[in-house]
């Protein structure tokens, strides 16, 4: 190639490569790349798991590691050291797990169940779960995620459909999230999910919009009547108490009463057969020492008396019988 430069032609020769350069060139850039690809690092909360050709050969743990470049190893991470949820019939914003809800659509369906009863409910739900064998997470089933929420609907709508409306949204609660979870964690063993569930909990459980303003009226009925039945409880277990109470007090006084006045007999009747005996022993004396004592019981209870023989016709004049009041003379 020829070029024209002022007033000379310069020739240009293509530059001359060697094959051992060519080679050089690519073993060093190959040999870049493969230390670049060579070393990766798992995070705290995650394991790795190495495959070679798609085999899978390690599972690691968190730190620097190193693998063969160029595609030979793959490393995937499994999240096992953090706790995951998937939340039906609502989603919660910001989440990690794509997983962890679906379409507003799908959240409708995921809630609207049928009880024991024939009756609708809508329920919403969570479950809390961690990967536990990233082997099987990865390996047994093609989408474990997507599985864990099939296995977890059809577990909620068979519990849900074996109680009444009733149970499900006022009473039945605890029961329904224990065997809820049972059912749950069974059938995660039995897939071989590498899932273990730790929790499943009921959020908000609601008759259908058009019932609801009548379902609440209901409720608030019987939680009336409910208060009603407390109030009645409160007000009997008080009065009976208190009504047994004064008739346990009446019953010990009438009782202390009758011991008094049987001992009052018992003591009046051993008083006198005491002075009976006396009277046999001695009657004359005992009589006359029975008189003086009652005199002397009765006389003072007189006040002023004059006590005068039977054949007396009158008190002497001069007698003072009453104090006379004094006259007051003149000066």
């Amino acid at each position: 190639m020829r070029i024209q430069v002022g007033n000379e032609i310069v020739e240009l020769k293509p530059p001359s490569f060697s094959p051992k350069a060519v080679f050089g060139v690519i073993a060093a850039i190959a040999l870049v790349i493969g230390g670049l690809g060579s070393f990766y690092t798992v995070q705290v909360e995650e394991a790795g798991l190495v495959l070679r050709f798609g085999k899978h050969i390690d599972t690691v743990e968190p730190g620097l590691h190193f693998k063969l470049p160029f595609g030979i190893d793959q490393v995937v991470t499994v999240p096992v050291r953090r706790q995951q949820k998937q939340e039906f019939g609502f989603g919660t914003s910001g989440n990690s797990n794509e997983s962890q809800w679906t379409s507003p659509a799908e959240m409708e369906l995921e809630k609207n169940m049928v009880t024991g009863d024939l009756n609708a409910a809508l329920v919403e739900w969570v479950i809390q779960y961690r990967i536990t064998e990233p082997e099987k997470y990865l390996f047994r089933v093609r989408n474990p995620e997507e599985t864990l929420r099939a296995a977890s609907e059809s577990v909620m709508r068979e519990v849900v459909g074996d109680r009444t409306v009733d149970e499900v949204i006022t009473i039945g609660r605890q029961e329904i999230e224990s065997e809820c979870t049972e059912k749950l964690k069974a059938l995660v063993t039995l897939y071989e999910l590498g899932i273990t569930i730790d929790q499943i909990q009921l959020k908000n459980v609601d008759p259908p919009q058009p019932v609801q303003a009548s379902f609440n009226e209901v409720n608030q009925a019987q939680q009336e009547r409910e208060k009603s039945i407390n109030v009645a409880n409160g007000e009997y277990n008080r009065a009976v108490p208190r009504a047994g109470g004064e008739a346990q007090k009446t019953i010990s006084e009438a009782e202390g009463y009758a011991t008094m006045r049987i001992n009052e007999a018992e003591g009046d009747a051993e008083r006198f057969n005491a002075l009976f005996t006396e009277y046999q022993k001695a009657s004359e004396v005992t009589r006359r020492r029975i008189y003086l004592e009652t005199m002397e019981e009765v006389m003072p209870r007189l006040g002023k008396k004059v006590v005068i023989d039977e054949g007396a016709s009158q008190v002497l004049p001069f007698l003072p019988l009453s104090p006379t009041p004094e006259i007051p003379r003149n000066k």
